[in-house]
């Protein structure tokens, strides 16, 4: 049949009211993604094609978290000694450079 393979994208995303206004969006460990409700098209195109790389780091098995730590290629990193969204994490630095 003509056309075919079609290209689909089945990333569940939710656009929610963000607690803290400082994060725009995050990938969840069950494959879905949340964008701020309150960004404008353009930002949120932005930001879910950043989330959507860091779903591909998880898939890979590269990436990780839990309420507590973050977990990047085998070594641990500690919440409480991070800044969430950071450039210079390196799963950050890798959503950062392909989105």
């Amino acid at each position: 049949m003509k056309g075919f393979p079609f290209n689909t994208d089945n990333t569940p995303i939710y656009q929610v009211d963000m607690e803290d206004k400082s994060v725009m969006g995050m990938a969840n460990n069950n494959g879905s993604i949340v964008v701020d409700k309150d960004l404008n098209p353009r930002e949120v195109h932005s930001v879910i094609a950043h989330e959507k790389i860091h779903l591909e780091q998880m898939k890979r098995g590269d990436l990780s978290y839990d309420n507590n730590n973050v977990y990047w290629k085998g070594k641990k990193y500690p919440r409480s000694k991070m800044k969430e969204g950071d450039k210079k994490l390196p799963w950050e630095a890798e959503a950062y450079k392909r989105a």
